[in-house]
C-alpha cells in the first residue's frame, strides 16, 4: 500500500500539468489607504467605489455599501454591513496589518480572512481612537509546484465566490459598525505554516451558518504561524490523498512547519475487505505520519469530536466506534502528539446537554437566514459557538500535549476547561454574507 501511495504523490507532484495562474512569487509589500488620504510608491488609495478588477488587482467585492468618514488627515471607510477587500497576490504567508477606527465615533470591527476564517474578534475603538492590528494569513492555489492540481468540490468552487483557492487574498470586514483606515500587506516566507487535513468540521465553512474549529482557529494565534486549511467536507484519509490534499500539503511544507490530521467521521463509513480502524485507517494514518517526517514537517494527531446523540439519561454516545481509539493508538505506536478532541468533546457536549447543545450545532428555525424556509437541523455539523469552542479544546490540547508552536499562542496563559464552556450569549461572531440551507457533505 505505501509503495502505490509514494507512486501517487510523486505523480502528483511532478506531473506534466502547467502550473498556470500563479503570479510573481516575489512580491512587493503594498499599503492600501481607504478614503480621500495621500498615494506614493506602493501606497495605493482605495475610495468607497472601488471595486476589484483583475486590472488594478485590489478593491471591493460586489455588494459592499461603503461611505467615507474624514477628519484632519485621518480618513477611512466605513459601513452599517460586512464588506469584502480582495487583493491579488500569488500563494504564501503574508503579514497583514490593519488600521481600524472611525475619525468621526465609535467603531466595532471583526476581520475574517478567505472563507471566513476569525483574524480579529471585535475591535471596539472609541470616538477618533485609531488602532491597528496584525496577523499572518496563508493564501493558496489548487496548483501543486511541479505540476498536477488540488481535486476541488463544487461547494470550493462557489458560487458566487470561491475565496479559500484563488490567487488573491480577501479580507471580509463585519460587526456593527466595520471601519478601516489602511491594510499593510507584507510577503512572510519565513512564517512558521501550521496546515490542517480533515473533514467537514475541519475545513473552513464557506457558508453561514456552517462553521468549523479550524476557521475559527487564527483567532488564538499571534503573527508569524499561519494556518493553511486544507480539509474539506467529506473526506477521508483515503479521498484527500487522492484528491491531491496530501500532496499539496507537501509540496508546500518547509522544515518546521506542522501537519495536524483528524479524520474518521467519514471513514468509518468505508467498507471492504480489510477496512477498519485498526487496519486500513491506522495504516494510512501512519503513512501521513510518515510523508510528513519526511519533509521535516512534525505532524499532530486529532481524534474526531463527538456528534449530537444523547442517551436517554443525557450523556453523549459514541457514534465513531473504534476509529477515536485507533488514533490513540497510532500516536503512541509513532510518538506523535495527541489532541484528544473526542474526550473533550464528550465532556463539552454533557456538560450543555440536549437542550444546550443545540446551540453548539446547526439547529435553526426557518427564515433564521436568507432563502431558508426549511427549518436546519444538522446533528453532525456546528454553529460558530460550537466551532469556537471546539477551537478553544482544540488550542487547550497544543498547550496539553506541550506542542512547541503554543509560543504562538496570542495568551501565553491560555486555559480552558471543556467542563465550563463559555455562555452562548458571551460569544458574538457577526454573521458573514454568505449563506446556505445545503448541508456540507460528510456526516
Amino acid at each position: 500500500m505505501s509503495i502505490i501511495k509514494r507512486g501517487l504523490i510523486l505523480f502528483l507532484l511532478l506531473g506534466t500539468s502547467i502550473m498556470n495562474g500563479l503570479a510573481d512569487p516575489t512580491p512587493v509589500a503594498r499599503i492600501f489607504r481607504f478614503g480621500s488620504g495621500i498615494t506614493s510608491a506602493n501606497v495605493y488609495r482605495v475610495e468607497p467605489d472601488t471595486l476589484y478588477s483583475r486590472k488594478t488587482g485590489y478593491g471591493f467585492e460586489p455588494g459592499a455599501d461603503l461611505h467615507e468618514s474624514k477628519k484632519g488627515n485621518e480618513c477611512a471607510v466605513v459601513s452599517s454591513r460586512p464588506f469584502l477587500f480582495s487583493v491579488k497576490l500569488p500563494e504564501g504567508n503574508y503579514n497583514v496589518e490593519v488600521t481600524l477606527g472611525d475619525p468621526n465615533g465609535q467603531s466595532s470591527t471583526t476581520v475574517k480572512a478567505e472563507d471566513r476564517r476569525l483574524m480579529l474578534k471585535q475591535v471596539v475603538t472609541g470616538e477618533g481612537e485609531i488602532v491597528t492590528r496584525e496577523f499572518t494569513v496563508n493564501v493558496r492555489t489548487p496548483f501543486i509546484a511541479g505540476g498536477g492540481e488540488v481535486h476541488l468540490k463544487p461547494r470550493e468552487l462557489g458560487p458566487p465566490l470561491a475565496l479559500d483557492w484563488d490567487n488573491k487574498l480577501t479580507l471580509e470586514f463585519n460587526g456593527s459598525h466595520p471601519c478601516v483606515d489602511a491594510v499593510t500587506i507584507t510577503p512572510a516566507p519565513h512564517s512558521v505554516t501550521l496546515y490542517l487535513l480533515g473533514d467537514s468540521t475541519v475545513t473552513d465553512q464557506p457558508d453561514e451558518p456552517w462553521s468549523s474549529w479550524g476557521q475559527m482557529l487564527p483567532r488564538f494565534l499571534k503573527p508569524g504561524l499561519a494556518v493553511a486549511n486544507n480539509a474539506a467536507s467529506g473526506e477521508t484519509l483515503e479521498s484527500s490523498l487522492h484528491a491531491g490534499r496530501l500532496a499539496k500539503v507537501l509540496s508546500m511544507m518547509r522544515s518546521g512547519d506542522y501537519l495536524f490530521i483528524q479524520y474518521g467521521h467519514n471513514d468509518q463509513k468505508e467498507h471492504g475487505p480489510g477496512v477498519g480502524a485498526y487496519t486500513t485507517y491506522a495504516a494510512d494514518l501512519k503513512y501521513y505520519i510518515a510523508e510528513t517526517r519526511l519533509k521535516g514537517g512534525h505532524p499532530v494527531l486529532i481524534t474526531s469530536m463527538n456528534r449530537r446523540f444523547f442517551d436517554h439519561q443525557g450523556k453523549i454516545v459514541n457514534t465513531l466506534g473504534d476509529y477515536p481509539a485507533a488514533v490513540r493508538l497510532v500516536a503512541s505506536e509513532e510518538h506523535v502528539p495527541l489532541i484528544d478532541l473526542n474526550a473533550m468533546s464528550e465532556t463539552l457536549f454533557n456538560v450543555l446537554g440536549p437542550e444546550g447543545t443545540l446551540k453548539a450545532f446547526v439547529h435553526y428555525p426557518p427564515n433564521t437566514f436568507p432563502n431558508q424556509p426549511k427549518a436546519l437541523s444538522d446533528n453532525s455539523h456546528f454553529a460558530p459557538y460550537g466551532a469556537y469552542e471546539l477551537a478553544k479544546c482544540i488550542v487547550q490540547g497544543m498547550t496539553d500535549a506541550k506542542i512547541p508552536i503554543t509560543r504562538f499562542l496570542k495568551n501565553p496563559e491560555f486555559h480552558f476547561d471543556p467542563a465550563k464552556p463559555d455562555p452562548f450569549n458571551s460569544i458574538y461572531i457577526p454573521t458573514s454574507p454568505a449563506t446556505s440551507e445545503v448541508k456540507p457533505e460528510g456526516s
